[in-house]
């Protein structure tokens, strides 16, 4: 009861953050890291056992399928390379750098400075696009730390999973793991493709918004273990099984499901994020009063060096890669009439400054075993590296934006538009041939929106159509209320034509953010 108790107040605490963490424009985890924080110190608090498989397939499998399910195969390949650079180099160069460290300050044995290494390299860029994305910045930056989020996951946990074999007795070589990984990696993606083809055919007739919600999260996790249990990768499984469902479900799933599955799924990643913070600090908590108070503050102060060792390789990297990027530019440019430049170097300060680590260092850094040599202090570490670059660069990624002064993209706004002419002229040639009453009623209002739409000049300017709308929407919604109120209708009437009024809104919202209107 104590540990439900304990829960319900965290879960409602995490609500409230998450409120004032969209007023002051920061990532909501980054204030989830300071609860978390102050969790450690809290006495009475209970303490949590949680096992390691379990740990990661909890945390880490849905956060995959959520992140992978929005992820665009075409600009993964148009940004192949700037992504191989972050989501793969960055990442191994980082893992190098902390386990050197590790090795050479803690005295952590190489296995387990590479676990820790592994453990705090992959940032959750998804918290930066998160707060950029409110702001309009180049999409092109927007575009790469949402690949970049998803892919660094496979590179680390990779390298986590194959140190921890090594910790614990194992013997690697390249000789004996190369083929292992090389077969493992071909097989996961085979087997991520065909789990989602499975589950679509298995599926196929599931029409209940509920039902077909519980069967993703039983899909998510099934495919986790699965792949977990036969030696693929669960990580690349779980990455082209969301991908491939992204693909081929939308054409299957009902609107209705669409967006009742959306809705949960948001929660749930949410949850998940609240847990793990709430986990780690009850983690760090009697891992703090085991240790005497010389070795408390050696902890700290390895913590500290590991967190600016995370941000400085970032830094550097990005910077490097940049430099040699636009001088490759140069040289080719003129051979090869490719006219499309580098980013810039405010763009690249700007992504070397969102590496904040989140949910999937603190997962890894949880599903340690217990045994596990120089647990303690890796655990310790990884709070302190989330903690760190969630509050320092969380807190400080608007201000460096606004201070680079980075002009507004307006690209996805001009994409839209053109979609949207493009779909509303299928709508009206499939009715041209339609004669009744309510076929040029239909005509006429797609012809409007048609019309604005279609406008090159102002991006913008069917968003402010579907404004327009919302308004004409409130106001149905509070005659629908006085309706009720007087007695003039019965509930039932009440709510079915609520349930209309509540499509219409949500075809109206715009960029498909649905807000509620007031009444």
């Amino acid at each position: 009861m104590v540990l439900f108790e304990w829960t319900l107040t965290l879960l409602l605490a995490a609500v409230l953050l998450a409120t004032l963490a969209q007023r002051i424009g920061v990532p909501y985890p980054a204030l989830l890291a300071l609860a978390g924080a102050a969790i450690a110190f809290v006495p009475g608090a209970p303490t949590i056992e949680i096992q390691p498989d379990f740990a990661l397939a909890l945390f880490v499998a849905p956060v995959l399928v959520d992140a992978a399910f929005d992820t665009s195969p075409r600009d993964l390949k148009r940004y192949v390379v700037p992504l191989t650079s972050l989501a793969i180099v960055a990442v191994v160069l980082t893992t190098a750098a902390v386990a050197f460290i590790g090795w050479k300050m803690a005295g952590l044995p190489i296995a387990a400075a590479v676990a820790l290494g592994a453990i705090v390299a992959p940032p959750d860029a998804a918290a930066a696009a998160a707060v950029l994305g409110q702001f309009r910045p180049p999409r092109r930056i927007m575009q790469i730390l949402q690949g970049e989020s998803l892919l660094n996951d496979a590179t680390a946990l990779l390298i986590y999973r194959l140190a921890v074999l090594a910790a614990a007795g194992g013997s690697l070589s390249f000789t004996n793991v190369g083929p292992l990984v090389a077969l493992s990696v071909i097989g996961s993606v085979a087997g991520g493709y065909a789990l989602a083809r499975l589950y679509l055919l298995a599926t196929a007739r599931i029409r209940d918004a509920a039902s077909g919600t519980v069967l993703q999260f039983v899909g998510t996790f099934g495919v986790w273990l699965f792949a977990d249990r036969t030696g693929l990768s669960a990580i690349i499984t779980m990455v082209v099984y969301a991908m491939t469902l992204a693909r081929f479900a939308p054409r299957r799933q009902s609107a209705r499901n669409r967006i009742s599955s959306y809705s949960v799924w948001e929660t749930a990643v949410f949850v998940l994020n609240v847990l793990a913070f709430m986990l780690m600090g009850l983690q760090a908590r009697p891992i703090l009063v085991r240790m005497a108070e010389a070795g408390r503050f050696d902890a700290l102060a390895f913590g500290a060096a590991v967190l600016a060792t995370v941000i400085a390789v970032r830094f550097a990297w990005v910077m490097f890669h940049l430099a040699v990027s636009r001088l490759g530019h140069r040289l080719l440019a003129s051979a090869t009439h490719d006219k499309a430049a580098p980013p810039s170097y405010r763009n690249a300060l700007l992504i070397s400054w969102c590496g904040m680590r989140g949910l999937v260092t603190l997962a890894t850094a949880i599903a340690l075993p217990s045994d596990f040599p120089g647990r303690d202090l890796i655990v310790l570490s990884a709070f302190w590296v989330v903690l760190g670059t969630l509050v320092l660069q969380g807190f400080t990624l608007n201000p460096l934006r606004q201070a680079l002064n980075l002009a507004n993209d307006d690209s996805l706004e001009r994409e839209v538009s053109r979609a949207r002419v493009a779909v509303m002229q299928a709508a009206l040639d499939d009715l041209a041939e339609e004669s009744s009453d309510a076929a040029a009623a239909v005509r006429e209002q797609y012809a409007a929106a048609r019309h604005v739409a279609e406008n090159p000049d102002r991006p913008q300017a069917a968003t402010d159509y579907d404004r327009v709308r919302l308004r004409a929407i409130a106001a149905q919604r509070a005659a629908l209320h006085r309706l009720r109120a007087s007695g003039e209708i019965s509930d039932d009437a009440f709510h079915r034509l609520e349930e209309e009024i509540d499509w219409a809104e949500l075809d109206a919202a715009p960029a498909g953010q649905f807000q509620p209107l007031a009444t």
